[in-house]
């Protein structure tokens, strides 16, 4: 995998999570306690041995460069390679990321590595890259994309891109899930090339403005490469709705899922943060929940992801909630079916609750 270099493409749809990205790119959202979106990409481009990756991101990146800084987490701090951050401070958003690969189409050239697997951030998944690139060098694929058969996708996956497959494996032609059909080839927006046939996609977007999205550039071509499809047959979740990132963290409660998204094909790593462990005071209830460390924990927490440094005070009932980073909530408060962003108080006495369809969101740096 020495010869494969990893660019992640975070113009990702925010359409239906605004309420989590009015300052956060998607792939900075904090996710399972302790994560964020874009830490299960990086960590399984890493486990496949990728050691040079670029990150292209939009506006809004200020909490995404906290998070990865110089890539330390992922052993991305080095000397050869390493992890790259390139944003649009100096290009037009309007344009989308065919602007942004070309005005750092340098980065590309200049890099050693021949082959290139793009992928979004907001795809959640543990996925085998190594099994991929084995696949597409065998196939004798000029683009390879990955997908998945996702069932529910009348619920699940919505206005994802779907692929149609033939009996050969080949992709002849990409469309939406819009929710009509129970059972859909998902792309999962991972593609797998030639660092020379990314290239010469950007220059002809470009050049003819035919495509301002690269992933468009390359459903455009399937009557001029080989593109054929590969597929991933674990967990796989898309964080692109408000309702999609509260199933995401309820599932990170289930044993199986948790096991297999964080420990199948190598760790998930994140950002160190060295904390207290968290103080469950006596009288305190947890059932069935996730929670960080530097909490302390008073009330009753149920089914719930709690993140790091949230105080839950006596006689607060916390159910079906996610719960980020540095929040508050006041005695005898009730919450039900709720969204927390970080540092948000919640006053004594006060009953919150929303929809298990459609979860209240409480923005940050809120005071209820």
């Amino acid at each position: 995998m020495k010869d494969y270099m990893g660019i992640l493409n975070l113009n990702e749809k925010e359409d239906n999570i605004k309420n989590l990205t009015r300052n956060r790119t998607v792939a900075s959202i904090p996710v399972a306690g302790r994560y964020r979106v874009i830490d299960f990409v990086l960590s399984n481009m890493v486990n496949a041995g990728i050691q040079n990756i670029g990150v292209f991101t939009k506006s809004k990146s200020r909490s995404l460069m906290d998070h990865i800084g110089g890539g330390k987490p992922w052993d991305l701090d080095r000397k050869n390679g390493g992890l790259f951050v390139f944003n649009f401070g100096y290009g037009n958003p309007a344009l989308e990321d065919v602007e942004m690969f070309r005005n750092n189409i340098d980065y590309l050239q200049l890099s050693k590595e021949n082959n290139v697997i793009l992928s979004s951030s907001y795809m959640i998944c543990n996925i085998d890259y190594e099994d991929a690139v084995r696949y597409h060098e065998q196939s004798g694929n000029d683009i390879t994309i990955i997908y998945k058969k996702a069932k529910n996708c009348a619920i699940s996956f919505l206005d994802c891109d779907v692929l149609n497959i033939d009996e050969n494996n080949r992709v002849t032609s990409v469309g939406k899930n819009i929710g009509v059909h129970d059972r859909n080839n998902i792309c999962m927006e991972m593609f797998i090339m030639k660092k020379k046939i990314l290239i010469e996609l950007i220059y002809k977007c470009v050049t003819t403005g035919a495509c301002r999205k690269i992933k468009h550039a390359i459903y455009r071509t399937l009557d001029e490469y080989k593109v054929g499809a590969y597929e991933f047959k674990g967990y796989l979740t898309c964080i692109n709705s408000i309702q999609s990132y509260y199933n995401f963290n309820l599932d990170c409660l289930d044993t199986e899922v948790s096991k297999e998204l964080f420990f199948n094909n190598g760790l998930i790593y994140t950002k160190v943060k060295d904390e207290a462990p968290t103080r469950y005071v006596e009288g305190c209830k947890i059932s069935n929940s996730l929670v960080a460390n530097g909490c302390i924990i008073e009330g009753e927490v149920e089914n719930s992801v709690i993140s790091r440094r949230v105080r839950i005070k006596k006689g607060a009932k916390v159910k079906n909630c996610i719960i980020m980073q540095n929040c508050v909530i006041g005695a005898e408060s009730e919450l039900t079916n709720i969204i927390i962003d970080k540092n948000v108080t919640i006053g004594e006495h006060k009953k919150l609750k929303g929809d298990n369809e459609i979860p209240l969101v409480i923005e940050k740096v809120n005071v209820l």
